[in-house]
């Protein structure tokens, strides 16, 4: 169990921070970078989960939003052993199998894409678009640190997969795809 008594420590004041293994980094450096853009797509989950609170899908994305913990916390525990541990949390491969599981469940109900979607519709729908968007940030910052250090696959997997589901929900969210807004090419030349 995490317990925070207190919110500042001032050890960051230099410009660093700590990771799991007691190891100091630049907060700027790609490892960080990576578990900051994965808590920013936190935080765009979160606000679209507010719009989806009247939903059955709410619960599903208060789900990924502890997931995405767990994988900030699997970033900030560098290493080649991604087995997880009583003391060493680790994506793992039954996660990415739930995302795959809801992403087909709820494809099941949508007509198979016809153009690109542009991001909008309904407001629950454009919030889980700029999910999805940062969602890729993370993905990126993710695939950036792996071309330096190693990077648990599941991780790698996981994110991957969250931005098809955002992708997905955000077409639910859109009268399962009847009010998606098409994008026209050239539309405006």
């Amino acid at each position: 169990m995490v317990r925070l008594n207190k919110i500042y420590t001032r050890t960051g004041d230099d410009g660093t921070t700590g990771l799991v293994d007691g190891s100091r980094r630049a907060k700027h450096d790609v490892r960080m970078t990576a578990i900051g853009v994965v808590d920013e797509a936190n935080s765009a989950i979160g606000l679209a989960a507010v719009s989806l609170e009247r939903s059955d899908h709410a619960p599903m994305l208060f789900r990924i939003q502890n997931d995405l913990f767990d994988l900030g916390a699997d970033l900030a525990t560098p290493g080649e052993d991604f087995e997880p541990g009583e003391m060493t949390l680790r994506m793992v491969p039954e996660q990415v199998d739930w995302i795959e599981q809801r992403i087909d469940a709820l494809n099941e109900r949508l007509e198979p894409l016809a153009s690109f979607v542009l991001p909008g519709g309904t407001e629950a729908a454009a919030r889980l678009h700029v999910a999805r968007a940062t969602t890729r940030a993370a993905e990126r910052a993710m695939a950036a640190l792996a071309q330096s250090e190693p990077v648990n696959p599941a991780a790698l997997a996981y994110i991957n997969r969250l931005s098809d589901l955002l992708f997905v929900l955000a077409r639910v969210a859109n009268d399962d795809g009847k009010t998606d807004v098409n994008w026209v090419p050239g539309a405006n030349r």
